[in-house]
């Protein structure tokens, strides 16, 4: 990957304002610089190559730093960007999609809403991309791509059990999933805390996490229709083995259904490769579908994770920020994109770039209708403690789910209207 230093800059950093020396230092070599912070793991080091190459090229006046961060600790260099007290220059940066709320509360970021409507097709945003990153009707962040789970399943334990085809609706999936359900081999691996799967049915059955009402936020969790949603995950989440009070990651459930006796999970399609990793004979044996949702005519709504692109207000070159927006966003480079790691692009009118690739195809359908958390800037916290999780477990092991959701629901509440 093409990395650039100016070592002139770093010198004079203590004294002088960065964007200053940034400014400087490219106006003596006569090109200006656009510094690109994108998050390890989102791209390729051949893709960023590629588009760095192409878009200097297309803009012989711009020098493009490219500049990879790691996810760790990254709220706190976004902020001290954004506030003016930091000591890295960044003019165009990758956040995830649920961080947007808290960078906009920051009062940092630049407006992009008549970018967004005249040059980046955004009418077509998959919501839960835009949605987050937008208050009011004004847009402060860019969808880049998505990605979000699907059912991975063991193709042979289907063949076995005489299942044909993969389920379409609720029903039939529960009664494909109690076949597949027998002596030593699980029907479903689903953890006891795996909220994001809860979310999905809880927005199927027309509840949410929280509201915002008068100005406050409310948790939901013991409205009727969320209730149903956790009804459905307990019914589920019982034809198989997964802990009751441990979330997917604890043990890696990439790990137990490479063992071969687990017919189904629920995750991002990228896991397959670490269960062919982990497991080299279940190479070509996995297949995917849609998460099912109530009626065959429509697939279950999922959590929408992914990122969006924003510029900092304080950036010094915000025409050649947008400028590399409206590359990353285009039809060539999120063809590029989507292809080269198995994403969603960000947009529902190019879900088509991704037909061949099976896992990122079954995801499209639930990304075009996706959902994000509730839009608020300390969402962040709520999840740090994370009272849906024990929420969960309560009902998993009897108790009794309205107390156990109106307790979850007042702490989600607290939370996120509490004063800072």
């Amino acid at each position: 990957m093409k990395m650039r230093f100016l070592a002139l800059c770093t010198a004079l950093a203590a004294a002088t304002a960065l964007t200053g020396c940034s400014q400087w230092a490219d106006s003596a070599a006569g090109r200006q610089k656009v510094t690109l912070w994108l998050m390890k793991g989102s791209a390729s080091e051949d893709f960023i190559d590629r588009f760095t190459a192409s878009f200097e090229q297309e803009h012989p006046d711009v020098d493009l730093d490219v500049r990879i961060q790691e996810w760790t600790g990254i709220g706190d260099k976004v902020n001290a960007v954004l506030k003016g007290t930091s000591k890295e220059p960044a003019d165009v940066i990758e956040v995830g999609n649920t961080q947007v709320a808290q960078y906009i509360e920051t009062k940092g970021l630049s407006e992009l809403t008549l970018e967004a409507l005249r040059e980046w097709d955004s009418k077509h945003w998959l919501k839960g991309l835009s949605e987050p990153a937008s208050v009011n009707g004004a847009q402060y962040g860019v969808p880049w791509y998505a990605a979000n789970r699907v059912v991975v399943y063991n193709k042979d334990l289907f063949a076995n059990a005489g299942i044909k085809a993969p389920p379409r609706n609720r029903q039939e999936w529960i009664q494909a999933t109690q076949k597949l359900d027998k002596g030593e081999q699980q029907g479903i691996y689903l953890a006891g805390q795996n909220w994001y799967v809860l979310a999905g049915f809880v927005w199927d059955e027309g509840g949410e996490l929280a509201v915002e009402t008068g100005g406050r936020w409310v948790g939901t969790l013991d409205d009727d229709k969320a209730l149903a949603g956790m009804e459905f995950y307990k019914q589920l989440q019982a034809l198989g083995d997964g802990p009751e009070a441990a979330d997917e990651e604890t043990p890696p459930q990439s790990q137990v259904f490479a063992r071969g006796q687990v017919a189904q999970i629920i995750a991002p399609p990228g896991q397959a490769a670490e269960i062919e990793a982990a497991n080299p004979a279940l190479k070509g044996k996995l297949g995917f579908f849609p998460i099912p949702g109530k009626t065959s005519d429509k697939v279950g709504s999922v959590f929408t994770g992914g990122s969006d692109l924003i510029i900092p207000e304080r950036t010094a070159n915000r025409e050649g920020a947008v400028d590399v927006i409206t590359a990353l966003v285009s039809e060539k480079w999120q063809t590029e994109l989507a292809r080269t790691m198995s994403y969603v692009p960000n947009r529902t009118t190019l879900a088509h770039v991704v037909e061949g690739n099976e896992g990122a195809t079954n995801m499209a359908p639930g990304a075009a209708q996706g959902r994000a958390t509730p839009a608020s800037a300390r969402w962040a916290e709520v999840e740090a403690k994370n009272p849906i999780k024990p929420y969960m477990t309560a009902v998993l092991t009897g108790q009794d789910p309205k107390q156990a959701a109106r307790a979850a629901s007042e702490e989600i509440g607290r939370v996120l209207s509490s004063d800072r």
